[in-house]
């Protein structure tokens, strides 16, 4: 199992920081927040220390709602999005992957939400997460 590495509640996640920790997955880095910086400049990017988690999290926002969460690990990072059920019918239309259908459909349920986390390894992880971020700002 991959670690979070941004653990030192004293050391806040700078971009440095972030690149000295995911190493080669900085072009996917790079790629996903020059496309959101670009396309949605209304979101408010958030960093904070959880002490339950033992780590910082990443949340974009728009307004008061959170877009993503996103967690740095060793050599990469994950990005985690969280739907109701309203949001099914979109995203079995979107152009996801069919394993990350999958992981919505089959997924442990939070009350009205489920969760889709996806690792980013390459570009059709980011082309994902943008398939994402539209379903997530289409639906309440």
């Amino acid at each position: 199992m991959v670690q979070h590495v941004l653990t030192n509640k004293d050391q806040f996640p700078t971009n440095d920081v972030i690149f000295s920790h995911i190493g080669k997955s900085k072009i996917f880095w790079d790629s996903l927040f020059t496309h959101i910086h670009a396309n949605y400049p209304d979101f408010e990017e958030q960093w904070r220390f959880y002490n339950d988690g033992k780590c910082w999290l990443f949340k974009m926002m728009r307004k008061s709602k959170t877009i993503f969460w996103l967690s740095v690990l060793g050599g990469s990072f994950k990005i985690t999005f969280y739907f109701g059920d309203k949001a099914e019918q979109a995203l079995m239309e979107s152009a996801i992957s069919k394993e990350l259908k999958n992981q919505f459909k089959n997924g442990k349920r939070y009350n009205k939400i489920r969760g889709i986390t996806l690792s980013i390894n390459g570009k059709k992880d980011i082309d994902d997460v943008m398939s994402l971020i539209r379903v997530k700002i289409s639906t309440r």
